[in-house]
C-alpha cells in the first residue's frame, strides 16, 4: 500500500473526517461566562456584528443570559412537584428559546472557524503558528478570507472565543493529512521543518514522533 494511503489509514483521518474536526462544536465557546465578557467588550461586540448573520448578537447574548439565570433560579427556589402546569411550560418554553438562541450563535461561529482551513491552504508559512500567520505574515489574507480583521481576532482569541488546545489539535491533524497527501503524490518539501500549529509550534522531531505514537 502506497505510503501516503497508509498515513491516512493509519492516522484515522479522511477529508471528510477533517472536514467535520472544523465543524466541531468544542471548537467555540458560548457559555454563559464568555458570552458576557463578549457583550461587556463593545468593540468585541462590534467585530462579531459586522459578520454576516451576526447583526442581532446584543440582544441575543442579553436574552441568553437573562432567560438561562431565571431559568436556573426559578428550578433552584422551587422543587419540580411545586410547579403548576403552566408553570413548567413556560420553563420550559424559556429554555427551548435560550438554548435555541445559544446554538444559533455557536453555528455561526463554528462558520467562521471552517474558513481557517482555507486560510491555511492558501498560505506556506508551515513553521510557524497559525496565530502568527494571521497576525504577522498574513493579515491582509485572513481578512479576506475569514472577514476579520487581525484586531478583531486577537480580541475574539483574548476573550477564550476559541478552545486553544482543540484548535491546535485540529491544526495538527489537517497538516497531518496535507503531508500524507503530498507524499502520495511524491512531494514532501516540508519534511525536516518545524510545524506551526494553533498557538504553538513543535520540533519536526516532536512532529514525526506525536504521528508515530498514534499508530
Amino acid at each position: 500500500m502506497p505510503q501516503g494511503v497508509l498515513d491516512i489509514a493509519m492516522s484515522g483521518t479522511t477529508a471528510t473526517l477533517l472536514a467535520r474536526r472544523w465543524e466541531s462544536a468544542l471548537l467555540v465557546n458560548v457559555d454563559n461566562e464568555t458570552l458576557q465578557r463578549i457583550m461587556k467588550d463593545e468593540y468585541a461586540l462590534e467585530a462579531l456584528m459586522s459578520i454576516e448573520g451576526f447583526r442581532t448578537l446584543n440582544q441575543d447574548i442579553e436574552t441568553i443570559i437573562n432567560k438561562s439565570e431565571s431559568v436556573k433560579k426559578a428550578k433552584k427556589e422551587a422543587n419540580e412537584e411545586e410547579l403548576t402546569k403552566k408553570e413548567k411550560k413556560e420553563l420550559s418554553d424559556e429554555e427551548k428559546e435560550y438554548k435555541s438562541l445559544r446554538k444559533q450563535i455557536q453555528e455561526k461561529l463554528i462558520k467562521f472557524a471552517t474558513r481557517i482551513p482555507v486560510f491555511m491552504y492558501l498560505t506556506d508559512y508551515r513553521e510557524r503558528s497559525l496565530k502568527d500567520v494571521i497576525t504577522q505574515l498574513e493579515p491582509a489574507l485572513f481578512k479576506k478570507v475569514t472577514g476579520l480583521s487581525v484586531k478583531d481576532f486577537e480580541l475574539l482569541v483574548s476573550l477564550n472565543v476559541f478552545n486553544s488546545s482543540l484548535m491546535n489539535d485540529a491544526v495538527y491533524k489537517f497538516k497531518r493529512y496535507e503531508d500524507a497527501s503530498l507524499e502520495y503524490i511524491g512531494i514532501n518539501k516540508h519534511e525536516d521543518d518545524d510545524v506551526g500549529l494553533y498557538d504553538t509550534v513543535i520540533s519536526s522531531d516532536d512532529y514525526r514522533e506525536s504521528f508515530e505514537n498514534e499508530v
